[in-house]
């Protein structure tokens, strides 16, 4: 097969940031995807409908001319959030609320101190049928980087999707064999994102020739087990599990530093590196479902009417890509993807 025809996907995790950032790096989505559900940790968080929309609005004021494409909202989760303002998120068309547990990642500072604090939200997000999309990691310096999604589940996740039996939750950009293995056994309504970093990599590409601050994302890349375990869940078929490239985009200099950032640039092939992956399985046939069908589905949203088109085409990927005044690196810098978007159409 040296072409492959799919359903237009959806990425169901995505950091598209604001202002001269956002102008440089929506295109790449916008060419590849349909809709993108985008993360709300702007600086200020995006906590009210009215911070939520009026970036919506900016985002389709700097999508290049002759592409479509939809962006999906989300409301950033503290301590404080009333009831109104969940009502409002649901009447709105915001299609999740964000839970940051507070320094978990970037700009999560704003997020939640303590996951019991957020319960009456939550029964108030239960009725309203309002997924919760969380951020699954432990911020206890007691806690090795490593460990910290199976602790945060074990803590956390496991009793608040047991107290709240209806509310929908995605585990997002799950990257363990335990979280896995939580989504499969958990009750209907639980589902996770995966990311094509958590897919090709494994922790041992944070050192491939020396310390590689491009491969530093939050969730960190784990040992090769989980990125066999991650692969598995997205080429079962089980519709659990979706697309959500999860990219990330920090200039260069704040990669390339003392204290660098997290966070993997992938949009610029942010459907070539899950086919790449797929292949690799030897299950390409099963990546539509996976990356046009599954996330759609559990959102409860009309699946996609359009296609996209790739080839088997060996792509070289850039050194850099120009970010507002700055530059930024993409994944795979300097190398190249075996694929190639060749069309699509809405």
């Amino acid at each position: 097969m040296d072409t492959l025809t799919l359903t237009r996907p959806d990425d169901c995790h995505l950091h598209l940031r604001d202002g001269p950032a956002l102008a440089a790096v929506l295109g790449d989505t916008a060419r590849r995807f349909a809709r993108a559900v985008v993360m709300p940790n702007l600086r200020p968080p995006l906590s009210t409908v009215e911070a939520a929309l009026t970036y919506r609005q900016r985002i389709l004021a700097a999508l290049p001319a002759g592409l479509e494409f939809t962006p999906l909202l989300t409301l950033y989760l503290t301590e404080a959030t009333s009831a109104q303002e969940l009502t409002a998120a649901r009447a709105a068309g915001i299609v999740g609320v964000k839970l940051y547990p507070a320094g978990a990642t970037t700009h999560s500072d704003a997020g939640v101190r303590r996951v019991e604090a957020i319960y009456p939200a939550l029964e108030v997000m239960q009725s309203l049928d309002l997924p919760l999309l969380v951020h699954g990691e432990v911020t206890d310096p007691a806690v090795d980087v490593f460990d910290r999604e199976a602790v945060f589940i074990d803590r956390h996740l496991a009793p608040l999707v047991a107290r709240f039996p209806a509310l929908r939750v995605v585990l997002e950009h799950v990257t363990t064999r335990e979280g896995v293995d939580f989504v499969r056994a958990a009750r209907p309504g639980v589902a996770a994102s995966i990311t094509p970093q958590h897919l090709s990599m494994n922790r041992g590409a944070l050192f491939e020739g020396g310390l590689r601050p491009h491969h530093y994302c939050l969730p960190v890349l784990k040992r090769e087990e989980h990125r066999a375990a991650a692969l598995q869940a997205a080429i079962s078929g089980d519709a659990r599990f979706f697309l959500g490239t999860d990219s990330a985009p920090h200039p260069r200099g704040e990669k390339q530093s003392a204290c660098g950032c997290a966070g993997i640039y992938s949009a610029h092939a942010g459907i070539e590196l899950y086919a790449e992956a797929f292949e690799a399985a030897g299950a390409l046939d099963r990546l539509e479902a996976f990356a046009s069908h599954h996330g759609a589905d559990f959102y409860r949203l009309a699946r996609n009417t359009g296609t996209l088109t790739l080839r088997r085409a060996p792509t070289a990927v850039p050194d850099s890509l120009p970010f507002g005044d700055d530059r930024l690196v993409p994944l795979r810098a300097g190398g190249q993807v075996a694929w190639q978007l060749v069309d699509s159409q809405s």
